[in-house]
């Protein structure tokens, strides 16, 4: 695997990667990541707007502004208005597959409460079982004068657990693979009634216990299971990284890294960050990449820059975008599910991804564009495409692509077990894609 040589260089890229760790361990789900991002960005400097309130924009100027919870969109101004320099914009996603909560998810069950579930987006559900699990997400509390009132919540200790069959009582496991049907058996234990926990409104009732209010103040909730096991480094010589959600939490991870590196490097371009939800599910909601999100993030930077329609338009004609989004690595047990030439590794670098039909919106222009910000960056860089017998998975480049009229170069990091509960990707990875799309900003 091609790794840094020089001392430095692997201790720049061993702090990169120890802060994506604890950008992980702070982001149970999309709710907390955007909680997380906001963070940095204030940290920053940045300066929160509403949507719902007039912008006013200086050159240099750095902002920030959220949609729904779960989405979120930071730029920074550059010198020139968008219709004569464009845009530059780099998107990933915050959400990730896995177990979501139904509104009433309650039964008990041989005096077991256990918890109802849906599938979100196409999780490894085997990968569940047998794991320490939590909650989190946003709980929506009647606050003051009964108006609803949304925190962030999620359970300090592994508050879940979904236990794997016996052997004794699946004797095809290991022939047939777990085969579990989601209504049925996956079914999340929470505790006991000989526990304390009530029959009814279990969840309500731990909510209430840990946020200090009354049971019926709580309206409702967006919750979700999630692994409670912190990220950590693997490997010999620590060159691996293991968590929940590095797909896709990893690529916003390297977005606003790369911004927060050229944020205060003057630029006569725009340079915008964007954070979507709901790509897991196909993006058709008003966080995902199918909404008015960007659109009207760059059609506002536009106009409070003195743009007309006709300027907003330019701009776009002159806007490149990067979507990030990992990759699949090859796997030492697997090869053969890869394209032998096209077939990424861990720790080498940024992999751009291609697909004949657009499911990934790559060509020879928007990735060459990418690969001179590889060679800027002194970054190697790697490509993936599908077997020509296989059926490509696909991510936000093409729809986006489609929806402004802009070129789009899809790329990601290379992982293994991705929409697994726990993935893994490579330890240097993390500093490679940084600097990538560090200079990617800067054009």
């Amino acid at each position: 695997m091609p790794i840094p040589t020089s001392p430095e260089d692997r201790s720049t890229a061993r702090a990169v990667a120890e802060d994506l760790l604890a950008f992980l361990d702070a982001s149970p789900c999309a709710f907390h990541a955007v909680a997380a991002l906001r963070s940095r960005l204030v940290a920053a400097g940045f300066e929160p707007l509403s949507e719902g309130e007039p912008w006013r924009l200086h050159p240099g100027g750095r902002h920030f502004v959220e949609r729904g919870g779960t989405a979120l969109s930071a730029f920074v101004v550059g010198t020139q208005p968008p219709s004569t320099s464009g845009y530059r914009v780099a998107a990933a996603h915050t959400d990730s597959p896995g177990l979501v909560l139904k509104p009433l998810p309650e039964r008990v069950d041989h005096g077991t409460v256990v918890l109802g579930v849906e599938v979100y987006g196409g999780p490894v559900l085997a990968t569940w079982m047998d794991r320490d699990l939590g909650l989190c997400g946003r709980v929506v509390l009647e606050g003051r004068e009964g108006r609803p009132e949304s925190r962030l919540w999620r359970s300090e200790v592994p508050l879940v657990c979904l236990p794997n069959l016996a052997i004794h009582q699946n004797r095809q496991v290991n022939d047939e693979g777990l085969k579990v049907n989601p209504q049925t058996e996956i079914t999340p234990m929470v505790g006991t009634l000989d526990g304390g926990l009530p029959e009814k409104g279990a969840v309500r009732h731990l909510l209430a216990a840990d946020l200090g209010v009354a049971d019926d103040a709580i309206l409702a909730f967006d919750l979700r299971l999630f692994d409670a096991q912190n990220a950590s480094f693997a490997g010999a010589a620590g060159e691996f990284v293991r968590s929940g959600r590095l797909d896709d939490l990893a690529m916003c991870h390297a977005i606003l890294g790369a911004l927060l590196t050229v944020d205060d490097e003057p630029s006569v371009t725009t340079r915008v960050a964007v954070f979507y939800d709901s790509e897991e599910v196909g993006s058709q909601t008003t966080q995902g990449a199918h909404s008015t999100l960007l659109p009207a993030l760059l059609e506002r930077i536009a106009i409070a820059r003195g743009d007309a329609r006709d300027g907003y338009l330019a701009a776009l004609a002159r806007s490149i975008l990067v979507s990030a989004d990992n990759a699949h690595a090859v796997h030492p047990g697997f090869s053969s599910k890869l394209d032998p030439d096209h077939a990424p590794v861990l720790n080498g670098g940024p992999v751009l991804k291609a697909h004949a039909s657009r499911a990934y919106a790559t060509d020879a222009a928007s990735g060459a564009a990418f690969l001179l910000a590889c060679r800027q960056a002194d970054v190697p860089f790697q490509w993936f495409v599908n077997r020509s017998d296989v059926k490509s998975g696909s991510t936000i480049g093409s729809m986006v692509s489609a929806q402004l009229g802009i070129p789009v170069v899809d790329v990601g990091s290379a992982q293994y077990a991705m929409h697994s509960v726990r993935e893994t990707a490579g330890a240097f990875d993390p500093w490679y894609m940084t600097r990538a799309i560090a200079a990617w900003f800067r054009g």
